[in-house]
């Protein structure tokens, strides 16, 4: 009879989770690769440029950390890496909304529940140290970081600025004890017009105009970084626009600097749209769309997230020659006190024709929270479809 129970014996140790702490670079790079391991060959996922994940999870590169602290953690089993998930403290946040939390994020596992099991242990047992009492995530270290578990809409292309994950993800959640809903978010596939404008939204678009002196100037790239900052005019208007929203903290003026410098060099001019308000002195911005042809397809061909040897190329088709057909929205935002006065419709009177000249056949919108109304509003005027969600999660500690 000894002998069968040391096989068990044996067995279950070998089968363990163990979890690791990433400590240095190369285990930072293993913590970045398995993304690329799982999800190799799947039609749907976009995955992250190597170099990006590293300047975000670097704490030396990524703003974030005047605010934030983190550590990552790696789950092994029988050897092999199955798992990774970072545990988050957003101290801006936490204060903000009175809510000491320990954020979970980057989580990638197999479809195993003891391993999920491991990694959140881990989180929470981080978050217990560092005195917090509750547990939430899929989350990143900011708003502008990818956020929510998808649940619904595996069979739709995923874009750069949200999570991708297999079904068993929430599946293997719902297994867990004592985590909840926290909050559903949900994204449309909004359908570009084949011919004019709709007639009602056109109506609404030049009323507002007129009516109320709002206005959508051409921009030149110059004008992002020069003298006239609207780089810096269209994230202030982010910060306010989206300041009481779930899981947001203001911006720095280091992450502002930081993502004008990294981002809006790539965008194409005539897919950034602002509004200004020209009844003010100095025609302030009230009102902003940042869209970008969708790089999905582009980024599933850069090897391991690499742009050598020819990931460059499949970028630059992409971002110069839009050489796809969707558009994501990335940012829609219009300041509260002018969303009453239809401001939003002004935004996409100047840039559907722009879709349309790039040959985009539909828009993928970004995040909205399942009771954001007003935002879900504003597709009513086109053919649109409401093909994903996705789920945040809480658990007290």
């Amino acid at each position: 009879m000894l002998f069968p129970y040391l096989c068990t014996l044996l067995t279950s140790k070998a089968m363990a989770v163990e979890i690791k702490r990433v400590t240095d670079k190369k285990g930072l790079k293993a913590f970045i690769e398995l993304h690329y391991e799982l999800y190799k060959g799947n039609p749907y996922d976009a995955p992250n440029l190597y170099s990006d994940e590293l300047n975000t999870l670097s704490k030396d590169k990524n703003a974030a950390f005047e605010f934030c602290e983190a550590e990552y953690y790696l789950a092994y089993k029988d050897g092999r890496l199955v798992g990774r998930v970072a545990a988050i403290i957003n101290h801006r946040y936490n204060k903000q909304w009175n809510r000491p939390v320990v954020r979970f994020g980057w989580l990638d596992m197999t479809d195993d529940a003891e391993v999920l099991r491991a990694l959140l242990a881990s989180v929470e047992d981080y978050g217990r140290r560092k005195g917090m009492t509750e547990i939430i995530g899929p989350l990143g270290f900011t708003d502008m970081d990818p956020e929510g578990m998808l649940t619904r809409g595996f069979d739709q292309l995923g874009t750069m600025a949200t999570i991708y994950n297999f079904d068993y993800y929430p599946r293997l959640m719902e297994q867990m004890d004592g985590y909840e809903k926290d909050n559903d978010y949900v994204e449309y596939k909004v359908f570009v017009p084949d011919g004019d404008m709709p007639e009602k939204f056109s109506k609404v678009a030049q009323m507002v105009e007129k009516r109320y002196n709002l206005h959508c100037p051409k921009l030149k790239r110059s004008q992002v970084f020069g003298t006239e900052q609207y780089g810096q005019k269209v994230l202030d208007v982010v910060n306010r626009t989206f300041s009481n929203l779930y899981g947001y903290s203001q911006m720095t003026q280091r992450q502002i600097d930081e993502y004008v410098h990294q981002y809006f060099k790539f965008f194409s001019m005539d897919m950034l749209c602002v509004i200004e308000d020209w009844n003010t002195p100095d025609h302030d911005v009230v009102g902003v769309g940042i869209t970008i042809p969708s790089l999905t397809k582009a980024l599933q061909k850069c090897r391991k997230g690499r742009l050598l040897p020819f990931g460059w190329w499949h970028l630059l088709r992409a971002l110069v020659f839009k050489k796809t057909d969707v558009v994501d929205l990335l940012l829609i935002g219009v300041l509260p006190e002018y969303r009453t006065k239809g401001a939003n419709s002004l935004l996409f009177y100047h840039l559907i024709p722009v879709y349309q000249k790039y040959g985009f056949k539909w828009g993928e919108t970004h995040v909205h929270m399942e009771t954001n109304t007003a935002v879900q509003n504003q597709w009513l005027y086109f053919d649109q479809e409401q093909h994903k969600r996705r789920r945040c999660y809480k658990k007290a500690l």
